[in-house]
């Protein structure tokens, strides 16, 4: 079965990734851990993951979706999540393998495949399914590249491309495509996510963000909350809330500096958010990292 293949390679590839001096597979990641975790909040980037071993749930908003093994999960926009591992111990643990999307490769496709699209009113940015032979096989490909090293830099590269043009065709790709459609809702929102993004400390104001997208604020909230899930408002806060956890756990002198360094201006609101987050006080991580 190919996914067991799959499964065999992941284990072997996360064995070499540790190993080798010099890789050219750096498409894909093995991701592991041998005890079931809490909700943990994180940002998610573009990409394909498969379920290999263990259960995940994901959250974001009112969406949520549960993973066994043989699924695969593909995430389109940036995304303030909440997940968690279930059925993971040192015997059998979780273990997933992720391809990060090259959103240029896949636009260059789309270049040449894309007038045979329609926009997709269903699709999610958060999107999960049983996976697809047709990206497990050169998924498999990829990574038996880890014995041939010169193979692996001259094939590995049109793997990936084959990866990206096989998810963009697959019935999981939806998002994507609607993405990808330079004036669809899914790209206005990207637009208006990468915003968010990039001043996320600064004030929201939705007009603003509306005109970026080119839309009426009313429809601006409804599309934006279509695609990611949430609203604009809640999307800006978890992307503070995520940040200030990285910044207490590396060291900060205070609650109140971690909470005024991702814009809150209130010592009290960021450190009610922050335990309505994450399940504990902010105090609790600063005190982790030191």
């Amino acid at each position: 079965m190919p996914l067991e293949k799959l499964h065999h390679l992941a284990k072997r590839y996360e064995h070499y990734k540790g190993i080798a001096s010099e890789s050219y597979l750096h498409a894909a990641h093995v991701f592991q851990r041998d005890t079931d975790s809490e909700y943990e909040a994180m940002l998610y980037n573009p990409f394909i993951c498969i379920i290999l071993q263990g259960r995940k749930e994901v959250h974001i908003g009112q969406n949520s979706v549960s993973l066994v093994p043989n699924d695969a999960l593909l995430v389109s926009h940036d995304l303030p999540v909440t997940a968690k591992i279930f059925e993971a111990s040192q015997a059998a643990p979780y273990r997933s393998l992720v391809f990060a999307l090259d959103m240029g490769l896949l636009r260059s496709l789309y270049d040449q495949v894309g007038e045979m699209f329609q926009n997709e009113a269903s699709a999610s940015a958060l999107a999960a399914t049983p996976a697809d032979p047709s990206f497990i096989a050169p998924m498999v490909r990829y990574l038996e590249l880890m014995d041939a090293p010169l193979d692996a830099q001259i094939l590995g590269p049109m793997i990936v491309k084959e990866i990206h043009f096989r998810l963009l065709m697959s019935p999981i790709g939806g998002m994507l495509r609607n993405l990808l459609s330079v004036d669809s809702h899914a790209s206005r929102i990207a637009r208006s996510i990468n915003k968010i993004r990039s001043s996320f400390r600064e004030p929201l104001i939705v007009a603003e963000l509306a005109e970026i997208a080119g839309m009426s604020p009313s429809s601006f909230h409804e599309h934006f909350k279509s695609v990611t899930g949430t609203t604009p408002l809640q999307y800006q806060k978890d992307l503070r809330l995520i940040e200030a956890r990285e910044i207490l756990l590396k060291g900060t002198p205070s609650v109140s500096a971690a909470g005024f360094e991702v814009g809150y201006e209130s010592p009290t609101h960021f450190s009610r958010d922050y335990s309505r987050k994450f399940g504990c006080s902010p105090k609790h991580h600063l005190a982790l990292a030191k």
